[in-house]
């Protein structure tokens, strides 16, 4: 039997009453995740486990790696059965790591399975959880509304047609709204894989795009359509943020220099990167979007393995890169000119996890509750440790009670069960606190404050456009 019962992290009478009370029941806001628009669509139905919860999971993929499974298993050639057996080999031995709950989280919450996930039972598993994926119950948007998912926000490039988006507006079920990702708009490292994106910009916009202020105009337009499609929010996924406070290049000459075909150095790159970002967040704000920035993140380090089989394979890891200086430099100069969008800072290494939770209260105005916040435990961070890490930061540096809570950053529709996670972790640490005599035992209060963590935050900070359902 698995040992995650009713009160599975939750290990006093406080902890237990937030969660059943005020967090197990709520719907999600997944305002940040890597799904496929096309299956949430199409209502996609799965062929078998494999295919749902193996492919494209960086996560289980390095632990396989770890545990000295052949790529072919991983992301090669083998039969999705075979891979499935594997993976059920590596699983008694991911104790500790957050796999080991998720595992038995999801194979639970989906499809009802209590048995621990090994070698013996793992044939009988994937054909009991293949079956159950033919199941209209267990279609792609079937699966979302099993974990009360409200609403889905995918990420997309701006050069993205959104065509699955506009396909899936007015589906039963949860919403699903772009979230737009111009990483590629300023990523001038290689110039020739730039001038190709650019021409899909030019398609996707409408644009001829000969000038820096050509590329501009194209990015405005594709936000214009992202609105349109029901977009709030923006994201970037950096090393760090930059800041020039006065400029060391012609923006215009180093656009040229990049359609010559002619590499930029770093700092080029980094001015580039700057002048594009600011454009685009003063645009961000013109429109009442919220901005994510992912930062901290060394990607990519192993050059064979992406040179085998490309990036975002699995071989990135947390990088130590100044945040700070830079952070502050770029966030003053757009509230400067009272242009900072609300904004959500992601941070990849715990050592700057009290530097994020004080640069938050830096630009915290008064005119709204968290206009900016600090982001959940991410990538690396998702996980018990990592969580209770940066609730605590934000508890100590800020207001815990104004955050909006937890996403999933994945790219499988069997991840929900990450939102029970943090919820039933929140409910702890805020339990052991009324245990200690460090809260009253005041649950009303508190468990409204899970609930607003939780959902309602989100919900009032996001301003979807569909109507939303009232507070819980």
């Amino acid at each position: 039997m698995s040992f995650i019962g009713d009160d599975f992290l939750l290990h006093n009478e406080p902890a237990r009453a937030l969660y059943h009370g005020y967090a197990a029941d709520l719907p999600i806001i997944d305002y940040h995740n890597h799904l496929s628009p096309l299956e949430i669509a199409r209502d996609h139905c799965f062929e078998n486990i494999t295919r749902a919860w193996l492919a494209g999971d960086h996560y289980k993929w390095r632990a396989m790696r770890t545990l000295g499974i052949d790529e072919a298993f991983i992301t090669g050639q083998a039969p999705d059965g075979e891979k499935f057996r594997k993976w059920a080999e590596a699983v008694p031995f991911t104790v500790r790591n957050p796999l080991y709950h998720w595992t038995h989280l999801e194979l639970k919450r989906y499809f009802g399975i209590d048995a621990l996930l090994t070698p013996q039972n793992a044939d009988k598993i994937y054909r009991d959880t293949s079956a159950r994926l033919q199941e209209p119950s267990h279609s792609a948007r079937g699966l979302l509304r099993q974990m009360r998912v409200e609403v889905v926000c995918t990420t997309d490039d701006p050069a993205d047609s959104l065509e699955y988006h506009r396909e899936a507006a007015g589906a039963e079920g949860p919403s699903m709204y772009p979230a737009f990702r111009p990483d590629a708009a300023y990523g001038v490292s290689d110039p020739a894989a730039y001038n190709a994106y650019l021409g899909r910009l030019e398609a996707a916009s409408g644009t001829a795009i000969s000038t820096y202020a050509d590329l501009l105009a194209a990015l405005d337009n594709r936000i214009a359509y992202f609105h349109e499609m029901g977009c709030r929010l923006s994201d970037h996924g950096l090393e760090q943020l930059v800041f020039f406070a006065e400029p060391p290049y012609d923006v215009e000459a180093l656009f040229r220099k990049i359609c010559s075909g002619t590499a930029l150095n770093p700092e080029e790159q980094a001015y580039f990167t700057f002048e594009t970002l600011a454009h685009l967040c003063r645009a961000y704000h013109r429109y009442g979007w919220v901005q994510q920035f992912h930062l901290g993140a060394l990607r990519n380090a192993n050059s064979r393995m992406r040179a085998h089989l490309g990036p975002d394979t699995g071989f990135d890891s947390i990088g130590d890169l100044p945040q700070a200086r830079p952070m502050a430099g770029f966030l003053d100069h757009l509230d400067r000119g009272d242009q900072l969008a609300k904004t959500i800072l992601y941070n990849l290494n715990p050592a700057w996890n009290e530097v994020f939770a004080s640069m938050i209260g830096n630009f915290n105005d008064g005119r709204m509750a968290g206009k900016v916040q600090y982001g959940s435990g991410w990538w690396y961070n998702d996980q018990l440790d990592g969580m209770r890490r940066q609730l605590n930061a934000l508890s100590n540096m800020g207001l815990i009670s104004r955050f909006v809570g937890m996403l999933t950053d994945s790219r499988s529709l069997l991840s929900f069960p990450r939102h029970e996670y943090f919820r039933r972790l929140l409910c702890q640490m805020i339990g052991d606190d009324i245990q200690n005599g460090l809260l009253p035992h005041d649950l009303e209060h508190l468990g409204r404050i899970v609930r607003d963590i939780c959902y309602n935050n989100a919900r009032d900070y996001f301003q979807f456009p569909e109507p939303n359902p009232q507070p819980l």
